[in-house]
């Protein structure tokens, strides 16, 4: 049968109370906060959207399994339940456990880059390209032009230029690629997924000059329902033999457990090379821990290990992708400009034809968040110029929404408050920097409102 209505896939078996501030308050807490949504107290935000990552509900299967966990410091059994079931998914030799997704990204960089080097992507995120950044190399962004573009719809937007990557190989020289990474869905560009057509050209690409593939895995699930709806030749494949085919045309990935391994912390590193493998453990025993735990608890093994299956079930993932687009098409239908069409974790608001009053300098899209938490309470993040500097092609905001937390009517809620702040966007101020930070800055920027002749 089928219906309009979104239900959730699951029941609810224990809730946590959030509560409700005044908007006067909020106007202080925000003050307080010197208009830096990553600085406010996680109880004085409503409806949380910061970010998908590590913010969802565990099921009762992966509670369970947390029972289960073998706090061993070495050579534990959750870890053999970790590897198994990663390398069933992913299928690389070598499953590095690390404390999250950053720590994964530092020891691959660390290991495979140097001074001079250079890396490409479809699109880096922000600890990705400060991680590369930090030992000293260069990271390209090479998005189709379509990518760039919020308004244009592409089933896969998501996609790498691989006739600029053939360009980049050329004029830099293989030398000074030690590996191209696959950003899957591509984050920073409006959660749009990559095709496996484009992927599996990347990978000759990559074959012919002899350079490693790596993805960055963090939504690999979502990007492979993806494929099954949108590609011609998988609508009868399930997520999880998608995501077996993709993975296959790679050397290794990084990965952040806490988006689509569905859990609240965790991550890993895999990787195909032997020699490289054990240069990453050496790293690993020397910041993360021994390569049977890797900054981990056994229960937080477990929980991965189960998350990781989940994430591939496709009821899930029909929910997950109609709630999200759910929300992406109920607020373009009045008006409001975003990244065409809805990604798989967010919906991303295009804060330069929002606001396009506000100068870049002004940051439009760190103006335009600080509204949605006056208005309504809501925490969404700025991905643009206060994210990346110079290299932002875009000034988004980003509206990621955790896995199996909040309700059709939480995100009725959302659409409520995104049309009020729509409809008075014209008296939206922009905003000005008064601390930075030299890498990540958006974590603790400070800011405050641009008076008018100032």
């Amino acid at each position: 049968m089928l219906t309009k209505t979104i239900i959730e896939p699951f029941r609810i078996k224990s809730i946590e109370p959030i509560r409700w501030t005044t908007r006067e308050e909020r106007e202080g807490l925000l003050r307080a906060a010197h208009y830096n949504l990553f600085l406010l107290p996680a109880d004085d935000v409503l409806i949380d959207l910061l970010t998908d990552s590590g913010t969802g509900a565990m099921s009762t299967q992966q509670w369970a399994a947390i029972m289960l966990g073998d706090e061993s410091y070495a050579g534990s059994r959750s870890f053999d339940h970790f590897r198994d079931s990663v390398q069933d998914i992913f299928g690389y030799q070598h499953v590095i456990p690390t404390h999250q997704g950053r720590a994964a990204e530092r020891i691959l960089f660390s290991v495979m880059c140097k001074k001079g080097d250079v890396v490409p992507n479809n699109t880096h995120f922000d600890t990705t390209r400060a991680n590369i950044e930090f030992v000293g190399a260069e990271a390209v962004d090479l998005p189709i032009p379509e990518g760039r573009q919020p308004a244009t719809r592409l089933p896969f937007k998501g996609n790498m230029d691989v006739a600029a990557l053939e360009d980049l190989i050329a004029r830099v020289g293989r030398e000074r690629i030690p590996l191209v990474m696959l950003t899957v869905t591509n984050n920073s560009g409006g959660g749009q997924p990559v095709s496996m057509e484009n992927a599996r050209a990347v990978s000759a690409v990559c074959r012919k000059h002899g350079i490693p593939l790596y993805f960055d895995a963090c939504r690999f699930a979502e990007n492979a329902y993806f494929i099954k709806l949108r590609e011609e030749g998988y609508a009868a494949k399930t997520p999880k033999q998608i995501a077996q085919e993709m993975f296959a045309l790679g050397d290794g990935c990084t990965m952040s457990a806490k988006k689509d391994g569905m859990a609240n912390i965790g991550g890993f590193l895999c990787t195909n090379d032997a020699v490289l493998a054990g240069q990453e453990k050496d790293l690993l025993i020397l910041t993360e821990g021994y390569p049977t735990y890797g900054g981990l608890a056994g229960r937080d093994l477990e929980a991965i290990a189960v998350g990781v299956q989940e994430s591939l079930e496709e009821d899930y993932l029909r929910y997950r992708i109609a709630s999200t687009a759910y929300l992406g098409n109920h607020i373009a239908d009045q008006g409001v400009p975003i990244v065409q069409p809805p990604g798989g974790h967010a919906i991303y608001l295009d804060a330069r034809a929002f606001l396009p009053h506000i100068p870049l300098d002004q940051f439009p899209g760190v103006a335009l968040a600080a509204e949605l938490y006056l208005e309504g309470g809501i925490r969404s993040v700025e991905i643009g110029t206060l994210m990346f500097g110079t290299a932002a092609t875009m000034d988004l905001v980003r509206l990621a929404i955790p896995r199996r937390v909040y309700t059709q009517s939480h995100i009725d809620y959302v659409i409520e408050v995104i049309l009020a702040v729509w409809k008075r966007r014209e008296r939206i101020q922009g905003m000005r920097l008064t601390f930075e930070a030299p890498f990540l800055r958006h974590f603790t920027a400070h800011l405050e409102p641009v008076r008018p002749g100032t």
